[in-house]
């Protein structure tokens, strides 16, 4: 597989995690780069490790991955962006934005965003991929552009508080139910 290809395959994967982080950038009302480098770390390695095992597991489990990972990120996905939109529903618009983050959030959204990234991995292992650069492209990659995404996010989030939290949360359910619908053949 040749390196332009391959960049397009890192780039496509990285879209998810890219939107989500322009969602945690949202709600930051002052860009921490601390954050956006733990959080572009968390979805780089995420992106990474993923074709790591599908490419170690093989196609023997390609047919159960494929049919149900779609379910499973819409249902993480819908979770998140569900409750941040309560959150910001129910909210006055005037408390105050937690400056910790949340890594049991950072851990689901990960595994949400890079479960596509799995099946890729199935699929290198029977193009005779070199996985270790594959990897580690895709995981660079990702990272850069989630840092990136917190980074535009806390841009327009830091203008648009309440309004940009509810914008994150129906683009999360939305990310989840385009997946949905890609894994279902809807489009």
């Amino acid at each position: 597989m040749g390196i332009v290809k391959l960049l397009f395959i890192a780039v496509s994967l990285a879209m998810d995690a890219f939107a989500v982080s322009v969602c945690k950038g949202l709600n930051m009302k002052k860009i921490n780069y601390v954050h956006a480098v733990i959080i572009g770390g968390f979805f780089g390695v995420f992106q990474a490790v993923m074709p790591l095992i599908g490419w170690a597991v093989g196609k023997q489990f390609a047919d159960l991955v494929t049919s149900v990972s779609h379910w499973i990120a819409f249902g993480l996905l819908a979770f998140i962006g569900g409750k941040m939109l309560i959150e910001a529903i129910r909210s006055d618009g005037e408390e105050e934005v937690p400056d910790g983050l949340d890594y049991k959030e950072l851990f689901i959204l990960a595994v949400a965003t890079s479960i596509d990234a799995l099946a890729v991995g199935v699929v290198f292992a029977f193009e005779n991929v070199k996985i270790v650069p594959s990897i580690l492209l895709i995981g660079v990659v990702t990272f850069v552009l989630s840092v990136l995404g917190v980074a535009i996010g806390n841009r327009f989030g830091a203008k648009y508080n309440k309004g940009a939290q509810i914008a994150g949360g129906v683009i999360l359910v939305l990310l989840g139910t385009k997946i949905l619908l890609e894994g279902l053949g809807v489009f």
